[in-house]
């Protein structure tokens, strides 16, 4: 197969893993050898905003693809810095680590809101822009109605409908849930 790319890179938090994100990386299967999957607030303390462990987000996002699939996507790990060149610097060394300097590198997503303003951070990489998917979907909704008990089984793929279901009962969640119920709730995007 002719592959306009060897590797496009997708980057995002994935908190969690839903039907827009499994949209855009069997969009970017078709045009590139592989994909890169850079998650996004990768450190490894949980919060409101950010309940999944890097490793944990590998395995929901993974549990949806076939095995051939699984094994054209990689992974790297981007922890928050809050400054937009050190964060550049970092996402652009970690997928150096993975791609080889003849490769043909994109960058996949598309412009939601004022939040995607860092797909215009990587300039060196071709951008596959993608319109709105229908009936777009956000991750900020479905984690507040996570936390009350509800996984809105329409936005998620089975392999991350099955996690959220395991991960309700472990002890973490009930601790998530619980600060989730009992703050204020002004600053959960």
């Amino acid at each position: 197969m002719n592959y306009t790319f060897d590797y496009l890179v997708f980057i995002g938090r994935f908190q969690p893993f839903h039907l827009a994100h499994m949209q855009t990386i069997k969009i970017a299967l078709e045009q590139s050898q592989n994909v890169i999957l850079a998650l996004g607030s990768a450190q490894n303390e949980r919060n409101i905003k950010n309940p999944f462990s890097a490793a944990e987000r590998e395995q929901m996002i993974l549990s949806n693809f076939s095995a051939i699939d699984q094994q054209r996507i990689k992974f790297v790990h981007v922890v928050d810095v809050y400054d937009d060149k050190k964060w550049q610097n970092l996402v652009t060394s970690l997928v150096a680590e993975i791609v080889e300097p003849s490769n043909k590198v994109g960058l996949i997503g598309h412009f939601k809101d004022e939040s995607s303003y860092y797909l215009q951070l990587f300039p060196e990489w071709e951008m596959v822009e993608l319109e709105s998917l229908k009936g777009a979907i956000s991750a900020t909704p479905l984690r507040e109605a996570y936390y009350r008990g509800e996984i809105i089984e329409s936005a998620f793929p089975l392999g991350t409908r099955e996690f959220l279901q395991k991960f309700q009962n472990t002890p973490t969640y009930q601790q998530l849930q619980h600060k989730y119920l009992t703050q204020d709730k002004t600053n959960l995007e």
